[in-house]
């Protein structure tokens, strides 16, 4: 289960995605507290990176343990030390390698053993067969254990309608009793199930009361580059901080919103001119590193740029259009100078992209006279 434990590697440059659980490494006779990090590219970290056969033989030897030995000292780095009192402990090497194995499917985006075995629930109430039922009980025993109780997503009744469903009428069902299951309970099982699939095919249907969550079009990357002049169809480099377009603000005329932005950055009157009448946003940028910078301007210089941007798309229609024909995308904005403004392949913020969604949505408001 990645819930919320969310993390990446770097390999020739490309992000690796990835999550962590908590596992004792076993050296030298001390037991480590420490992060296992399970990446979607099959390898995980158990102090160095290793193949998920090579993870195997880490469990079977011990490294990576699942036995913890009465009075065998521990450590948290940096945290705390301790000696093992009464340990309990259910992982098993097997559990543990199901689990990773589930772990990197679910970070691929492949069905797990959960989701292996609730489509061969849908397999087996289409096609009631004792062949199927059997198959079904296969499944459901193939999900880790640990993670059997989770697999319908009920924590009111956890697993025990699966239980059973693969038990059937006559049967035992795996755990958590001994008595042998009625048709009357059998029967409410069917019921939970059918009305559970009854749900879930609504469920696309289902949207959030102010829209979805996520963008329908595809993003936008808006590379870094240095446009010296203006032309008649910019495309989407137009949405550049650095397209030249001049805007008025304060009756003082900038050749793009970045002249701007940086004058502004300067708390010299003269520098502020000076970079405004730069040739290029380049040498305004260059021009602005220079000078001495408005005290608080790091805490202001959204603020400012957002009132730029409106600025330059009330000011220039034609330019708006573009900005509007992204829809609701999402704008990468890549800015080599700076991980704020950029996104610079997951490094920086990309606030620039931000700010541009921000002003879009405010221009499609103004559109449909909502605002």
């Amino acid at each position: 289960m990645i819930g919320n434990r969310i993390t990446y590697r770097k390999a020739d440059g490309v992000r690796i995605p990835g999550t962590w659980r908590h596992a004792f490494i076993c050296n030298g006779g001390t037991f480590f507290l420490t992060d296992l990090a399970i990446y979607a590219d099959g390898l995980i970290d158990c102090w160095g990176l290793v193949t998920i056969e090579e993870f195997e033989q880490k469990l079977r030897s011990g490294w990576v343990a699942t036995v913890l030995p009465e009075g065998a000292e521990a450590s948290a780095h940096g945290l705390a030390s301790w000696s093992f009192a009464e340990p309990r402990t259910w992982v098993t090497p097997e559990l543990m390698l199901a689990e990773v194995r589930d772990t990197i499917d679910d970070l691929n985006g492949r069905p797990d053993s959960t989701a292996r075995c609730l489509a061969a629930v849908d397999v087996f109430l289409a096609d009631r067969t004792e062949e199927n039922r059997a198959a079904t009980l296969a499944a459901y025993l193939a999900i880790p254990e640990t993670q059997r109780h989770y697999a319908l997503g009920d924590m009111d009744r956890k697993d025990w309608p699966l239980q059973v469903l693969v038990a059937g009428p006559g049967g035992v069902p795996e755990r958590w009793s001994d008595e042998v299951v009625s048709q009357e309970v059998y029967d409410e099982a069917v019921t939970y199930f059918e009305e559970r699939a009854r749900l879930i095919a609504e469920r696309p249907s289902r949207v959030p009361a102010d829209g979805p969550a996520t963008p329908h079009a595809p993003a936008v990357h808006l590379y870094h580059s240095y446009p010296r002049q203006r032309v008649d169809e910019p495309g989407k480099g137009a949405m550049r901080s650095d397209y030249p377009a001049s805007i008025d603000i304060d009756g003082i005329t900038y050749s793009s919103v970045a002249h701007a932005y940086w004058a502004l950055s300067a708390a010299d009157s003269a520098a502020r001119a000076a970079i405004a009448e730069a040739d290029t946003s380049y040498t305004a940028r260059k021009l602005a590193a220079d000078a001495t910078q408005r005290e608080g301007w790091e805490q202001a210089r959204s603020a400012v740029m957002t009132m730029l941007l409106r600025a330059k798309y009330a000011q220039h229609p034609d330019l708006a259009e573009i900005l509007l024909a992204t829809d609701d995308a999402t704008l990468i904005y890549d800015d080599a100078d700076s991980p704020f403004w950029g996104d610079n392949a997951g490094r920086g913020r990309n606030w620039a992209g931000r700010l541009l969604e921000l002003v879009r949505s405010e221009l499609h408001a103004q559109r449909a006279g909502i605002v």
